[in-house]
């Protein structure tokens, strides 16, 4: 059954509406009908059956018949914290981490990204793009919620913000000791996890410091250098592995 969204406050006791391009979708190109059974969800991980009751100009209504929790979000939240690559290319890694499984992705403005957000109105713009991707991501694949874009952050930004999280690490490729397996085993119970991707010049090497001083470990991907937009999947995909998500 096909998946779709609406916002929390939209959800009553007994009844919920949709009025954002899934209600066009619905009755353009769905057909539905009024009686029809169709999965809603909030997008914090709550499912919801629900009778389509009513379907107006700009909405449709529906009587909720059943509420449960996602069962298609892994038991670990994942945040990827990546340097902001050229062109299309977060376009790609937000479209692709979302179907992985991934919790949040915050922008970081590092010291060798070419992109850089000069201004607050081209940084919403972009905000505002990339939340759709991660959105239409969410319902291609059947996700119980919608992966955060984040606000950009800085490194020292990024090392205060990870204070908390039970496992914290930087695939680098001059790293050739530590093991990304080497860490995960080292935390079996982790629940919330973050990692960092450069830009596509990699880091600078007073960011590795920092990181480094900050307690963030290093870790390689293997023999391999991987592109900025191959690396975040290739890594969700280990621990969604590791942690027995798969």
């Amino acid at each position: 059954m096909p998946k779709f969204f609406t916002a929390r406050e939209n959800i009553k006791d007994t009844t919920l509406i949709i009025d954002s391009e899934d209600a066009n979708h619905l009755k353009k190109v769905l057909r539905i009908n009024v009686g029809d059974k169709i999965t809603v969800c909030d997008g914090a991980g709550i499912d919801y059956t629900v009778r389509v009751s009513e379907i107006g100009k700009n909405e449709i209504e529906c009587d909720i018949i059943d509420r449960q929790k996602s069962d298609t979000e892994p038991n670990i939240n994942i945040t990827l914290y990546q340097g902001l690559p050229k062109a299309a290319k977060m376009d790609y890694i937000i479209q692709k981490n979302t179907e992985l499984g991934i919790s949040k992705i915050v922008p970081a403005k590092l010291a060798r990204c070419v992109v850089k957000l000069e201004n607050k109105a081209a940084e919403d713009k972009k905000y505002e793009r990339w939340q759709k991707i991660a959105v239409a991501s969410a319902k291609q694949s059947g996700r119980g919620i919608v992966p955060e874009i984040g606000n950009p952050m800085t490194v020292d930004e990024i090392i205060e913000d990870v204070k908390d999280y039970d496992l914290v690490f930087v695939p680098y490729e001059c790293e050739d000791q530590s093991r990304l397996k080497t860490i995960v085993e080292s935390a079996p119970d982790a629940k919330d996890i973050a990692f960092i991707i450069g830009p596509e010049g990699g880091f600078d090497i007073s960011e590795i410091e920092k990181l480094k001083a900050a307690g963030i470990k290093t870790v390689t991907l293997g023999k391999r250098i991987l592109r900025t937009e191959t690396a975040a999947e290739a890594v969700v995909s280990m621990l969604m592995y590791a942690y027995n998500e798969i």
